[in-house]
């Protein structure tokens, strides 16, 4: 069973969408006592970090999510925010993360140019380690962002891509059986489709 995060912080229905397009079926809920019977998670999330993290509070899922990722070792795809999430902390609110990576959210910085913020729109992936996240995604592939605050990892080991906007930044992650993703795969065609079947089928 493929269980998504509903803590109130995000527009849920595409990525359903985008999962069930491959023929598979996913539960969203926030009821914890739904999510200890999952086999696979997606966070996924947009908006701001501290009310994020305090919506997850709210909603008594961070002891469930815990048990579920650290204790029983069941893949976990974060997406956008649900990346960040997975930090040490975040600067945006200056509050603490779930603490499953080794990583700090800092928001872009560009003192020498005048790229906007936030980083929206189609932009391409360096890949750093092979995956199965990324099994048959071309090197040439482009995804969907938006966010204006990115991760920075203490644990090299842990990044998968990096992609370039101002400087180069994390933008995809994997720690084990815990990975993320700062695009959106849902708003990438068919490169964001084939990522959650590589996911799907993660084992």
């Amino acid at each position: 069973m493929i269980v998504i995060i509903n803590y109130g912080a995000s527009n849920l229905r595409s990525i359903v969408n985008k999962i069930e397009r491959i023929g598979v079926k996913t539960i969203v809920t926030a009821r914890p006592q739904v999510i200890t019977k999952a086999e696979k998670i997606i966070l996924p999330g947009v908006g701001h970090f501290a009310m994020g993290m305090e919506s997850l509070k709210k909603t008594h899922l961070i002891p469930v999510l815990n048990k579920k990722v650290i204790d029983e070792k069941v893949p976990i795809l974060g997406i956008c925010l649900g990346l960040q999430f997975f930090s040490l902390w975040g600067e945006e609110g200056n509050v603490r993360g779930l603490g499953w990576i080794k990583a700090k959210t800092k928001k872009f910085n560009f003192p020498n140019n005048n790229l906007k913020i936030p980083h929206m729109g189609w932009n391409t992936l360096k890949i750093k380690r092979k995956s199965l996240l990324f099994n048959g995604i071309q090197r040439d592939a482009r995804f969907y962002f938006v966010h204006s605050f990115h991760v920075v990892s203490h644990n090299p080991e842990d990044v998968l891509t990096m992609t370039d906007y101002g400087y180069e930044f994390v933008s995809a992650i994997q720690h084990g059986h815990i990975m993320a993703a700062q695009f959106h795969p849902e708003k990438s065609h068919k490169f964001g489709m084939k990522l959650y079947k590589n996911f799907v089928e993660y084992s």
